[in-house]
């Protein structure tokens, strides 16, 4: 009787908990279906065809991702929990969430959300790869090469399952596991350049005698890449080639200019290359491309002050400060100029 009576009061709360969180969904939604112009003709548009029909969950999705791409992620949660509330099996809506959730700097909830879709749909690929990937980047890495193993018993020739196995071995310090997993997945897809710029990156951390073709390799399958430019051009400055370096960097400047990265390192090489007026350029590219990048102002401050523009130095290193307060550099480079 005792139990009866325990069970009965545990179903009680269950469903009082159930009819709380029913009760929240619906002032939510009623709250979400409110034409409230916004003066975005994109966003109002979808608010109007909400409001002709509330309970299709496809429109609020489709505000959402007008939010996410305006970057107004309190928005677009707000709507994706809507969308869920009406349609808790949509896959994709579950996936959109996630990658807001992600972008939001909210890894968490992004893995519970894919946890939640992995429950709906245990076999479903997309899914359980999306799940591993969230379960690595928060250091899980147990769980998700488990993740993984479920993906390898439906798909054993997935190239990317096999690419994050390589990926948690790295971080679990299992060099030689890793290696073999990359292996794996460039043999299964051989145009996957982050596959080739990780075995010639793991291939120089141990003898480098295989590492240059690696990053060829990457080349090879996209020479318009500027990720694998700059990763055999990091190769090759470890290697104390810096003109060569230099060239691959001035090149992937050239397939991307708006790339800070490529711009700040080819500066970096040419002020070692004792060049800073070169330096100074593309340090100034960079800055243009992103704006609060410290260390591009700082050092193309360091390259006004080799250039003897003290003026424009200390302008750099002021500014440098601005954004990151404790840069001891750019506090030496004023205490040698004021």
């Amino acid at each position: 009787m005792k139990n009866t009576v325990l069970n009965f009061a545990m179903l009680a709360s269950v469903l009082a908990l159930f009819l709380l969180s029913a009760c929240g969904d619906d002032q939510q939604q009623q709250e979400a279906a409110q034409i409230v112009p916004t003066g975005d003709p994109e966003i109002d548009q979808v608010s109007q065809q909400i409001a002709g029909d509330p309970e299709n969950a496809d429109l609020y999705a489709l505000r959402a991702e007008v939010y996410y791409d305006k970057n107004s992620y309190d928005q677009a949660i707000a709507d994706m929990t809507v969308a869920l509330a009406l349609d808790s099996l949509n896959l994709d809506h579950h996936h959109l969430l996630t990658d807001i959730y992600l972008d939001y700097f909210r890894s968490r909830l992004a893995l519970q959300t894919m946890e939640r879709a992995v429950a709906i749909a245990p076999n479903d690929i997309p899914s359980l790869l999306k799940l591993s990937e969230i379960q690595l980047f928060l250091k899980m890495n147990q769980a998700s090469l488990s993740t993984i193993d479920q993906v390898l018993r439906i798909d054993p020739q997935n190239a990317l399952a096999y690419f994050f196995t390589g990926k948690n071995f790295e971080e679990l310090g299992d060099i030689n596991r890793a290696i073999n997993a990359y292996q794996e997945s460039s043999e299964i897809d051989p145009e996957m350049i982050d596959t080739w710029i990780k075995l010639g990156q793991l291939h120089a951390s141990i003898d480098g005698s295989l590492a240059e073709a690696f990053f060829d390799n990457a080349i090879e399958v996209d020479s318009n890449s500027t990720i694998a430019l700059q990763a055999k051009a990091e190769y090759l400055w470890d290697q104390e080639k810096p003109e060569e370096a230099l060239e691959l960097y001035k090149e992937a400047v050239r397939r991307n200019p708006m790339d800070e990265k490529s711009a700040y390192n080819t500066g970096l090489v040419y002020l070692e290359l004792s060049d800073p007026e070169q330096a100074y350029r593309h340090f100034s590219m960079a800055i243009e491309n992103a704006p609060l990048y410290a260390a591009a102002y700082y050092y193309r401050g360091y390259a006004a002050e080799l250039m003897e523009n003290n003026t424009q130095a200390i302008s750099d290193y002021q500014h440098t400060l601005r954004l990151s307060p404790n840069y001891e550099q750019a506090q030496d480079g004023l205490a040698r100029l004021q």
